[in-house]
């Protein structure tokens, strides 16, 4: 926990700024973890989405499931490309559309690596009871949805400010 978490009384502190802090925390996490496989923290996440799925997952969906830029994933992808992890093939029937694949190399990497991490996660989420885990699933959730809402509202002067005055 942050040294913000708890206050004198005890009680854990009930701000967005806190949950934003623990945010962060999760984030050092697997900063930390990624970096000591040896990656970055998106050629991890790419590698992490491959395993989930079996090891074969369309470019384009790697592209859009992660809030990474489609040239930050394209090059963490050509990275673990080179590394001999990852291949990169056509899909069937198609001269554009491409398909992610672990190599036998990648997927060796990924029980070293990736699937020990999952396993943390889902030990570390099973320390929560089922009605903790649903609860705290739906509560994020609602959170990020009401996030979503308030900052895309938030924005809308900016862009009619910008819009106006010439500003990109």
């Amino acid at each position: 926990m942050t040294q913000q978490s708890e206050g004198v009384t005890g009680q854990v502190s009930c701000s967005p700024i806190e949950l934003d802090y623990l945010y962060n925390e999760i984030d050092k996490l697997y900063h930390a973890y990624a970096r000591g496989c040896g990656l970055s923290d998106c050629a991890y996440w790419m590698l992490y989405d491959l395993e989930c799925a079996d090891g074969s997952l369309p470019l384009a969906q790697l592209t859009t499931s992660w809030s990474y830029s489609k040239q930050t994933i394209n090059s963490a992808i050509k990275t673990l490309e080179q590394q001999g992890l990852v291949e990169l093939t056509f899909m069937e029937g198609s001269r554009r559309n491409k398909t992610a694949s672990l190599t036998a190399a990648g997927r060796a990497f990924s029980l070293d690596y990736i699937v020990p991490a999952i396993k943390a996660e889902e030990a570390a989420f099973g320390e929560l009871d089922p009605a903790e885990q649903r609860e705290l699933i739906r509560l994020v959730r609602r959170y990020v949805d009401a996030l979503d809402a308030q900052i895309t509202a938030a924005r809308a002067p900016m862009r009619n400010s910008d819009s106006s005055e010439g500003h990109p």
